[in-house]
């Protein structure tokens, strides 16, 4: 979660945590390595039970003096804003498009498995699911509860949260309606092949998290004090509040925990309470037969929790599950020294695919020689197991959309020497900071750009890690607007003619685009049929900086795929040493349209413009 996308009875720690922290570090499980990862943001994903809509008092802020709040319409154009989002303010980014609901549920989930199933997903990786007011819901009210809105009964789970005697002791706690439907889904999933994976946010909580909750109407008498940095407490006989305590980066609707005495740690109470959490979503019946549970998490603002935590709580979650992932959001440089030092397994691949993926595949203001430089340097800081399980993404709810990020390309073009190659710059990725960013739909050469970055993804070292609706075409700028509501091919969205910021566009279909699906379930089938795709080999055949072609080899033996890349505007012709003697795959046209001339250990290829080949 970046920082700026938010503007809007003490117990001991068990001693499996304590002692484990000593056990051998786990190896990378054999699912994680190439998985094919799907991200949902499940507000956002299916409307499957609209009898469990949001009501306008689940918001933070609810807006009383605001007529007209309503779920969304799905199919509705997304700029166009309803008249109690102009009421609450006169831009567009101001605070009525973060507090829009569209419905998006578990049910939602589970009636489209088979449709990831077919899709060749084998994992999902959710946003968060756990009860918060938020559309995100990075602003947990609880983390041993499902969302009541993402359940078929919120009104029934509303009650057992209120008045159901919880505390932090994982003994009063209650299964949901929304509780047990997740169990469901993880279940269903697990049926089809497909691993589960949930976002964990463990700095910090919403004002209305439990513990946060009974500080605001007990003050100092609560039991739960010391869970937060409280600098002031409320005086009840004032009618000003006076309550003062830390909030993550400087909001104030995200209280965050207290560390420990020494800071090399979280405050020993709210650990207990995240290890209890921990279990309770890994093994919920509590056997010690973890099929019923989730495989892994994602940490949100892993560095912002102390080291020691992170070492115990990964100890922890592999006592459990020998055979979960755990994943931390990390940005920058020495990923694999963090992984070492607190016992994750793999990471989100910004720095060694994202970055590099950007500047060379779609804003092309690097070189072949440079990007497969970069690509080598970076992936080779992580052990062999280790590549095969990073999650290979390019984009996500956190930054613009991969297809407008291909739209918006050129505004990166004088910034080809930063070190992060421009890379979710908040004040280029979107119209809300920046008014020349396009919001209209990619053209034919856009899509296919964005083909090659899917191609390559699914053909480079890693796991391929894919945000909901890229194979349905979405685009749309950074938060919020890469949170557009999914296009179901049995729904008809309507043509988008606004515009955020007034200007004048063309009007865009954004329904499911049948043609992009099909491309990328044809990819995703490659990726599956070739042990090439789930090993660490790689190694780059050709650099041409002039043709700007990248040819590059995984594999080994009859397994060897040759994966050969055109990111020029022309037809390009290149010569090259290795395998490959037949086109089986293209990203753009017919396997015809690639021309191929082998002799003996040379090859020739012609490739078209803006086009992938993948040869055996």
């Amino acid at each position: 979660m970046k920082r700026f996308c938010l503007l809007l009875s003490l117990l001991t720690i068990p001693a499996v945590a304590e002692e484990s922290v000593q056990a051998e570090r786990p190896k990378v499980p054999e699912w994680a390595e190439s998985a094919v990862w799907y991200q949902i943001f499940p507000e956002r994903f299916r409307n499957g039970d609209p009898s469990n809509d949001p009501t306008r008092d689940t918001l933070e802020f609810q807006f009383p003096n605001v007529d007209g709040w309503r779920v969304r319409p799905w199919t509705s154009d997304y700029y166009v804003r309803e008249e109690w989002e102009k009421a609450i303010g006169e831009d567009f980014y101001e605070n009525g498009i973060f507090h829009r609901r569209y419905g998006g549920d578990l049910q939602g989930v589970i009636d489209k498995l088979d449709y990831l199933k077919e899709l060749g997903i084998t994992a999902i990786k959710f946003n968060p699911v756990f009860y918060g007011r938020s559309q995100h819901k990075y602003d947990g009210n609880s983390f041993h509860h499902i969302d009541p809105n993402f359940g078929p009964d919120p009104e029934g789970d509303f009650e057992i949260i209120r008045s159901g005697g919880e505390t932090a002791d994982p003994a009063t706690w209650k299964w949901t309606a929304a509780d047990k439907l997740f169990l469901e889904l993880i279940k269903k999933a697990h049926e089809r092949g497909i691993k589960v994976v949930v976002d964990g946010v463990f700095n910090h909580t919403g004002r209305d998290f439990f513990a946060f909750r009974d500080i605001r109407m007990q003050g100092e008498k609560s039991p739960y004090m010391e869970w937060y940095t409280i600098q002031s407490s409320d005086d009840p006989n004032t009618r000003r509040n006076e309550l003062r305590y830390t909030g993550w980066f400087g909001f104030y609707t995200l209280p965050e925990f207290r560390n420990n005495e020494d800071g090399s740690d979280l405050h020993p109470a709210v650990k207990q309470y995240i290890f209890d959490s921990t279990k309770r979503w890994m093994d919920p019946d509590g056997d010690g037969n973890t099929s019923d549970g989730i495989d892994g998490w994602r940490l949100d603002v892993a560095e912002e929790v102390p080291d020691k935590f992170w070492r115990d709580w990964n100890a922890f979650v592999f006592s459990i599950n020998p055979n979960a992932i755990t994943v931390p959001e990390i940005w920058g440089d020495g990923t694999a020294d963090y992984l070492k030092r607190t016992g994750f397994l793999s990471a989100m691949n910004y720095y060694a695919f994202s970055k590099p993926v950007k500047a060379y595949l779609i804003d092309n203001t690097v070189k072949p020689s440079a990007f497969g430089q970069m690509l080598n340097e970076r992936r080779d800081q992580f052990d062999p197991a280790v590549r095969r399980a990073l999650w290979n993404l390019t984009d996500s709810h956190d930054t613009d959309r991969m297809a407008s990020m291909v739209v918006n390309r050129n505004l990166s073009e004088s910034y080809a020497n930063a070190a992060n190659f421009d890379y979710d710059e908040a004040s280029k990725n979107s119209p809300r900071r920046n008014d020349l960013y396009q919001v209209r739909k990619p053209n034919d050469d856009e899509r296919a750009i964005q083909r090659l970055v899917i191609l390559f993804q699914l053909t480079y070292v890693g796991a391929p890690m894919f945000y909901y609706g890229v194979e349905a075409g979405i685009w749309g700028g950074d938060d919020p607007d890469c949170r557009k509501p999914m296009p179901w091919p049995d729904l008809k969205m309507e043509v988008e003619t606004a515009d955020p910021l007034g200007r004048t566009r063309a009007a865009d279909d954004p329904n499911f685009d049948e043609e992009l699906h099909g491309f990328f379930a044809e990819a995703v089938a490659l990726h599956a049929g070739s042990a090439a795709f789930k090993s660490a080999d790689f190694a780059v055949l050709a650099a041409d900086d002039a043709k700007n072609v990248f040819i590059f080899s995984r594999g080994a033996g009859d397994e060897q795929r040759v994966v050969a890349l055109n990111r020029s505007a022309e037809a390009q012709t290149v010569t090259f040493n290795g395998p490959g003697a037949e086109v089986i795959f293209t990203s753009r046209g017919d396997k015809a349209d690639v021309k191929l001339i082998v002799s003996g250990e040379s090859r020739e290829i012609t490739l078209p413009p803006l086009t992938g080949a993948v040869l055996k």
